[in-house]
């Protein structure tokens, strides 16, 4: 009889039927993990006070790495050595105050057998939140169970009544009946033809997004997969930071100088220093303004009708943030660049459509987006943003929830006051960004937005969206929630109409949403109706959130 090295399996573990185990995940970036375990640690102390209140205890999966000064989880390695000593059956608990990489964690979830709860803070500067709809996005896309829960400081009755239901019951739904299914609504005759032949164009004629390295920012729920995307006449390139890179280097240092001139000229003001660390410095302009043209004469090469830039790994270590480069790409109004030999200039008078940190949803959107408001007249810049936080206007000049929405610099200036004269560049901050490198930061103008979201459930494309405001506040108030949150960064002050607070954290499937105007309230409700449509023949399940601005329901078909 043949002998084999059989390997010995450790037994699972097992939890006591009270303990609600408990993980962190956190970055890859060692620096951002050291800076955020603080208001993590307050957390956690939050959080298991709420816990034991309701009669269980919190029990940590993973111990706190004093030699690296944090507790979070830091890898999908590490991850997979966490889940090897969790009982699958637990009541298991995923606490994030911070961005965190939901790759780290996935595979563990995927295969838990227990009830599964993600737990938001509720803080403009510690980001729990938009970690947590980045998983739970990456969850609905896995077909993984789960429930989540947020709150600002895990006292109020609200979170206590929840948490309780979801540790005795094991599950816990929100209600969402501000979510109509595009079949039950009646499109204009106009607007549904003009999206459904702009959805056969699209299959016929077939587009291209350009990806540079999917994935490396660790949100799986941003990731489409082809059989998914292919029917919708869309295809990746597949391109690579590196090629991108070595591009940026082959661009002469006046054309780069061009570029910042063209900028300075328009009114964009750079606030630069002596310190590289610390300062936004002449160099690094002088290479976003390298990186710019490299990235716009890439897209040319490969006939790319959107790009998508994975700057935070891997370039991080080389280039100066890609913000400042985002930003240009999504306005029509940007710094022309010619061909190599000088003949061409390259996508004149629009956009190249730019999706932040390659969120391929996003891509998609924003490739249907231009093509519905072209055809309208309308705006066509677009741009995802963070859904990054939320409050009540300090200054009570505006009655409604406001949100913020806040991206690190992709926002283009045809959203701003006063466009290239109200925009501006300070440095990325350094914890994120150690090579630095400007944003493209301003205030996003009052007018009427369309909201939306790509999103994968049940195997299948789905799209929610929505109408809403940008509101004018004062510029104290302004102030207050850009230094609660990230100051170096365009924000807008979005009102959902219909949705509120915690209807959009029920239902959003996504760390960001993408966002564009139009010149009117009635034209912004035709352009949302059109893109719905196109979504529709392109085979995506469409979802309207909320209602219109006078508060009234869409009307049923």
């Amino acid at each position: 009889m043949a002998a084999y090295q059989v390997p010995r399996i450790a037994p699972r573990p097992t939890a006591d039927p009270r303990d609600v185990i408990l993980i962190a995940n956190g970055d890859l970036r060692l620096s951002a993990n050291q800076q955020c375990w603080p208001a993590q640690q307050e957390m956690e102390r939050q959080l298991g006070q709420a816990v034991r209140d309701c009669g269980y205890r919190v029990v940590r999966a993973h111990a706190v790495k004093k030699n690296q000064g944090h507790g979070f989880i830091g890898s999908q390695k590490e991850g997979m050595q966490v889940f090897a000593g969790i009982d699958p059956r637990c009541r298991l608990m995923v606490a994030e105050a911070v961005w965190q990489y939901s790759h780290h964690v996935l595979h563990g979830l995927i295969t838990h057998e227990g009830p599964i709860v993600t737990v938001a803070n509720w803080s403009g500067t510690w980001p729990g939140l938009v970690g947590m709809l980045n998983l739970n996005g990456s969850l609905t896309k896995a077909g993984v169970p789960y429930s989540t829960l947020w709150s600002e400081d895990f006292a109020d009755p609200s979170f206590q009544s929840q948490l309780r239901h979801w540790l005795d019951q094991g599950q816990l739904t929100h209600p969402t009946d501000h979510v109509t299914p595009l079949t039950g609504i009646r499109v204009p005759a106009a607007e549904r033809r003009l999206g459904q032949t702009l959805a056969e164009q699209l299959q016929r004629e077939k587009a291209i997004l350009g990806v540079f390295d999917e994935g490396c920012m660790g949100m799986f729920n941003a990731i489409l997969p082809d059989h998914l995307l292919h029917p919708t006449g869309v295809y990746k390139e597949r391109l690579s930071q590196s090629a991108l890179y070595y591009e940026t280097t082959q661009v002469h240092d006046q054309e780069a100088q061009q570029v910042r001139q063209w900028l300075e000229n328009k009114g964009l003001t750079f606030h630069t220093g002596p310190d590289p660390d610390q300062h936004l410095t002449d160099a690094q302009i002088r290479d976003q303004c390298k990186m710019y043209i490299a990235a716009v004469r890439i897209a040319d090469d490969f006939g790319c009708d959107a790009i998508g830039i994975q700057y935070q790994q891997g370039l991080k270590d080389l280039l100066p943030a890609s913000d400042l480069v985002e930003g240009m790409l999504n306005n029509s109004h940007r710094p022309p660049v010619r061909s190599r030999d000088g003949r061409r200039i390259l996508f004149r008078g629009r956009p190249v459509t730019h999706f932040n940190e390659v969120d391929e949803c996003a891509g998609l959107d924003g490739l249907m987006t231009d093509r519905i408001h072209r055809a309208m007249g309308q705006p066509v810049e677009n741009t995802l943003h963070d859904l990054r936080w939320g409050d009540w206007d300090a200054s009570g000049t505006v009655r409604d929830y406001v949100w913020v929405l806040l991206i690190s610099g992709s926002a283009p200036p045809a959203h701003f006051v006063r466009g290239w004269k109200g925009a501006s560049s300070e440095r990325q901050p350094a914890m994120y960004f150690p090579k630095g490198g400007g944003t493209l930061k301003g205030v996003s103008k009052p007018g009427e937005i369309v909201w939306s979201r790509i999103f994968i459930e049940d195997h299948r494309l789905k799209m929610d969206l929505g109408r809403a405001a940008v509101v004018d506040l004062p510029e104290e108030e302004t102030q207050r929630r850009w230094q609660a949150t990230t100051p170096q960064w365009p924000i807008m002050h979005a009102v959902t109409y219909g949705v509120s607070r915690d209807q959009m954290m029920a239902r959003h499937k996504a760390n960001h949403i993408q966002v564009a105007y139009a010149h009117s309230a009635a034209e912004a409700d035709k352009a949302m109706l059109a893109k719905a449509s196109m979504a529709e023949a392109l085979g995506m399940e469409v979802f309207l959130c909320g209602t219109r601005k006078t508060g009234r329901p869409w009307r049923p078909a």
